[in-house]
């Protein structure tokens, strides 16, 4: 299997590390220690060797860091984690929410007289080193960059990945290398800048139309780059890792062994942009006054899928919604208290490895039933697997790495007869979900000014929930991928082309929690009567799976709304119906039919 269900942390490590960590920053004369989650490349994800937070913490959430004082070791989680921290880091431990709590003013408050706080410099960002000093300045904290303290007391840290790199093919890629690479050059020379470095691996894998496997799910290979104003890449990455790679790199591609990285940024003629929320704090180092700031040049143009990349991923979401309705439909013929958490797993990944096109899941398959559906991010483990049982919700988030696309759909199922609350919360996440669907609005909006609408029927409950509206996709790339985002954070204009997670949910702590998602492509909208001169735009929905019929209270829906619902379970089952066998078929009958 893609996925396992050992527990890769435990609460009771996490005492005797943070010990000898002190032991470290008392040896290096500090007074603190910054572990973040996070590795020299910057990306969401990481390798076994750089889950220096998970190893040291027991913490496995894909965001957050800890600050490891002498008397304190802060751990800053965002809403997604606020459950799960408390059931996977020892007392030592203090969970902070973030970004409502922040780093500098919490040294502040813990370190009154001041202090030296250690961090790795390739692993913070050169924007998140320059903030958090402006925010210490006057305190008498000073933060000290060098060696990683964790390295030393991980004995049996794993070494560096080095999976083999593969071609990402024309047919699904629609855009060449070396156009690509022309294309941004021109970018480059137009700002003005000789040079750009890039550290983020999918925007490498992008640009050099290639995918590797040194992230579990993610088909990434950890490697830098520079770009230079006449299209030539410098590609800084292990040979072994491109020994089968067919075909070849062309010669605009000049190969380097990773560890050359900073010895060639010496070379380099300024000014050499570096996006400084990516980009580690030791190549803005290296650079010094070469180096300006400006967004990673692959960023956009990457989120911006061409009409090649929108094909595959159409193509992708049709197999993928093929297999989670045999899925759905197994679950349904199992009665309450038969099956579990891992069996739904399992069961949905020998479903999408069917399809010769599957490479991986795109993340580790949520399966959260009852108390466990109110974990956002929740991961099951043999020891918490849980049996679905008369009156629980099934949360049922997971996805597909396919070579055509990249797929996220999350559905709540209910196991047995739902009670009146839960279909109540139900119906108004649904609510929110068709209101971001049916959505038209003019060109040049951002996730902040449009992320609010699919929150309006819980809010006008009283109910919310702990993470963004909606994260962007790649193609057949990460499934969490920026800069678009359906967040009240995000300033970047969606366009078209860009493909988004549309997710509300509803989560009670101890009790249930609710999640639908549908992957959506922003697309240009010719609308009646629109206002002359300006762009307006709309979503196509690539995710094609019924939404839980008997989770609905109708009364609650406006005509519109079931008008909405209606139509897209016709094209579910018009698309899917031929893709599945018979029981399924006669199982998407019933759940498709109108409401």
């Amino acid at each position: 299997m893609f996925q396992t269900f050992e527990a890769a942390t435990r609460p009771e490590q996490g005492p005797p590390r943070v010990a000898a960590l002190r032991r470290e920053m008392a040896a290096a004369g500090l007074d603190g220690f910054l572990v973040p989650r996070a590795d020299a490349h910057q990306g969401e994800y990481v390798a076994p060797r750089d889950a220096r937070l998970a190893w040291l913490s027991g913490f496995t959430g894909s965001a957050g860091f800890c600050a490891v004082l002498g008397h304190v070791a802060g751990l800053f989680v965002d809403g997604r984690y606020h459950t799960q921290v408390k059931a996977q880091v020892a007392d030592c431990f203090t969970p902070l929410p973030w970004p409502e709590v922040t780093l500098a003013p919490w040294l502040r408050e813990q370190l009154p007289e001041g202090g030296k706080v250690g961090y790795d410099p390739w692993l913070h960002t050169a924007g998140e080193i320059a903030k958090t000093c402006a925010l210490l300045e006057g305190s008498g904290i000073t933060l000290v960059a060098g060696e990683n303290l964790v390295d030393r007391i991980w004995p049996d840290q794993p070494g560096p990945p080095m999976a083999p790199v593969t071609a990402h093919p024309l047919e699904f890629a629609g855009e060449s290398s070396e156009s690509k690479r022309k294309r941004l050059a021109g970018m480059l020379r137009k700002a003005g800048h000789r040079a750009a470095v890039l550290t983020l691996p999918d925007s490498i894998m992008w640009l050099l139309n290639i995918r590797g496997g040194d992230i579990p799910h993610n088909p990434l290979a950890h490697g830098f780059a520079i770009l230079h104003e006449s299209g030539r890449v410098e590609l800084f990455m292990a040979a072994e890792k491109l020994a089968r790679l067919a075909p070849p790199l062309d010669s605009g591609v000049v190969l380097h062994e990773p560890g050359a990285l900073l010895a060639a940024l010496t070379d380099l003629d300024g000014p050499v942009r570096i996006d400084e929320d990516s980009v580690p704090q030791i190549v803005a180092e290296t650079l010094g006054k070469r180096a300006v700031a400006g967004p990673d040049p692959c960023a956009l143009p990457k989120a911006r899928k061409n009409a090649a990349e929108i094909a595959g991923s159409i193509a992708a979401h049709l197999r993928d919604g093929a297999a989670l309705v045999e899925t759905l439909a197994w679950i349904d013929a199992q009665a309450p208290g038969t099956i579990s958490e891992i069996d739904v797993v399992r069961r949905l990944e020998q479903e999408r490895r069917r399809d010769p096109a599957l490479r991986d899941i795109s993340f580790e398959t949520i399966a959260g039933t009852g108390a466990n559906g109110a974990i956002i991010h929740y991961r099951v483990t043999e020891a918490t697997n849980a049996v679905l049982d008369a009156g629980d919700l099934l949360v049922l988030d997971s996805g597909g790495q396919y070579v055509d696309g990249t797929t996220d759909v999350t559905r709540t199922i209910a196991i047995g007869s739902p009670g009146g609350e839960e279909r109540a919360a139900f119906t108004r996440v649904l609510r929110g979900m068709i209101a971001m669907s049916r959505l038209r609005w003019p060109g040049g909006l951002a996730g902040r000014d449009i992320e609010a609408i699919g929150r309006v029927p819980l809010w006008l409950a009283g109910q919310d929930f702990g993470h963004g509206l909606g994260h962007g996709v790649g193609a057949y790339l990460c499934v969490h991928e920026g800069p678009q985002r359906l967040s009240r954070a995000s300033t970047v204009a969606i366009e078209p082309g860009m493909i988004l997670s549309n997710e509300p949910g509803y989560y009670r702590e101890g009790a249930f929690g609710i999640r639908i998602e549908n992957l959506l492509v922003a697309e240009r909208s010719d609308s009646p009567g629109a206002d002359p001169g300006r762009e307006w735009l709309s979503w196509r929905t690539l995710t094609l799976a019924p939404i839980d019929r008997r989770l609905i209270l109708p009364e609650m829906l406006a005509e519109a709304e079931r008008e909405w619902l209606d139509a897209y379970h016709r094209e579910v089952a018009a698309e899917i119906a031929p893709r599945v066998g018979p029981a399924a078929q006669d199982w998407l009958a019933a759940a498709t039919a109108p409401l």
